[in-house]
């Protein structure tokens, strides 16, 4: 099971702030653990909104729309995906999660379940996402 830890961007985040070293420390050290244990398979931060671009499709058209945007509250300014045997075993790893801008300031992450392919129904669609998934390993 894959789960990715989403770490909610703050007007700081937006900004282009960079993590203090103590932070960064911490997270190197969750971030090691993980390592360890065999869970991890990707981390990183993201750049600010404002270095992005989103793509909106309406009425059959796509549009490009620059950063930044408003809501920070729906950004994203990391994750971390990480792959364990169960919901419980990630609640646990999210749990450990360092307070992602450090332990006196507000913060949030979220964890979500990412589709496996297992989970659609058989067909010709799916064959082929699996023959792209086997040509990776």
């Amino acid at each position: 099971m894959r789960f990715m830890i989403l770490v909610k961007a703050t007007a700081a985040s937006e900004a282009g702030e960079m993590p203090e070293a103590s932070l960064m420390a911490a997270m190197g050290a969750y971030h090691e653990e993980l390592a360890k244990a065999g869970v991890l398979l990707d981390a990183t931060g993201l750049q600010p909104s404002s270095k992005g671009w989103r793509v909106r499709y309406s009425g059959g058209r796509r549009s490009v729309v620059d950063g930044p945007f408003a809501e920070t509250k729906e950004l994203i300014a990391g994750y971390t995906l990480i792959q364990v045997r169960s919901r419980e075993e990630a609640m646990e790893w999210a749990r450990r999660f360092p307070a992602p801008f450090g332990e006196q300031a507000d913060g949030e992450i979220e964890v979500r379940q990412l589709f496996e392919l297992d989970d659609f129904e058989p067909s010709p669609e799916l064959d082929r996402f699996r023959e792209l998934e086997a040509g990776k390993r």
